[in-house]
């Protein structure tokens, strides 16, 4: 068995190299699968279906005093694991096939800031950055590490708590929130703050989609890698690259709400995959040399 998947990495890493070789102006967009090397758990599961409760909704946040005390609480547990993550081996890969010039763009559904910390500069962060919150009275910004630091001076007893770490920095915590401190922006004095990111329910800044779309429309083919593009804010890029007729190749593992648009559909593991693939490149092009 082991041998079979060892070809099968093998066949996929060729096709997948063949397939980057024929579109050399390449837009590409990840989702949670590419960080889930890097110890970040992702949503979904290979049928698309949450492995979890659904994630915190926007209106649900600015609404709810109590819904942000249970995000807050749970966050200043749960985002330690975002904040030590390092980029892993497809972070690496893409950022050297960036390097290559193979690249119009990277659009990133993830919020991790991964893909940067592995040397890619053309990215996108379509959902935002979750290392900085936003003050949604003034909109004023602040480091969320400096947040967390006075979050935990005003909650001491979570300070050391621990629970299983959720996707985004959330944690598997649940019980009474009602004690847990919430500060508001000094500099208002009343503002809520929210990380700078786009919720469940929200939506990508029109100008942020704008810059995405021409991303798609400047490359000759378009790379998802760990994305089952389940939600509209990334499968309508698909769409796109499909309605103007580029080839799109995915890399997933499962199911994806695009599966009938793809050239090439590769369902491996995504680290080694890339690596392998930008491998045979890098030596194809060495032997051109």
């Amino acid at each position: 068995m082991k041998h079979t998947e060892q070809r099968d990495t093998s066949r996929d890493a060729m096709a997948l190299a063949d397939f980057l070789a024929r579109h050399a102006r390449l837009a590409v967009l990840t989702g949670a699968g590419v960080s889930t090397e890097s110890g970040i758990p992702d949503y979904r599961d290979l049928d698309g279906a949450w492995k979890c409760s659904p994630p915190m909704q926007h209106q649900q946040f600015m609404t709810s005093h109590a819904a942000r005390q249970r995000y807050w609480a749970r966050a200043l547990v749960g985002f330690r694991l975002l904040h030590q993550a390092r980029p892993g081996p497809a972070h690496r890969a893409l950022a050297r096939l960036e390097s290559l010039g193979g690249m119009t763009g990277l659009i990133t559904q993830n919020v991790d800031g991964l893909h940067q910390q592995a040397g890619s500069r053309r990215v996108i962060d379509l959902h935002g950055r979750a290392e900085q919150v936003r003050c949604m009275g003034c909109g004023a910004l602040r480091m969320r590490h400096d947040l967390h630091a006075e979050l935990a001076d005003c909650n001491p007893q979570w300070r050391d708590m621990k629970a299983e770490a959720r996707p985004d920095g959330d944690a598997a915590l649940e019980q009474d929130f009602l004690s847990f401190r919430v500060p508001g922006c000094r500099r208002c004095g009343e503002g809520i703050w929210k990380p700078d990111v786009v919720f469940f329910g929200d939506s990508v800044p029109t100008e942020r989609v704008a810059r995405a779309m021409r991303t798609v429309d400047e490359a000759e083919a378009l790379l998802v890698v760990g994305s089952s593009l389940m939600v509209q804010s990334g499968l309508r890029f698909v769409r796109r690259a499909a309605q103007q007729g580029k080839p799109i190749a995915c890399l997933n593992l499962g199911l994806t709400r695009a599966d009938s648009l793809y050239r090439l559909k590769l369902e491996a593991p995504a680290g080694a995959t890339l690596t392998a693939a930008l491998a045979l490149l890098t030596d194809a092009a060495r032997s051109a040399g």
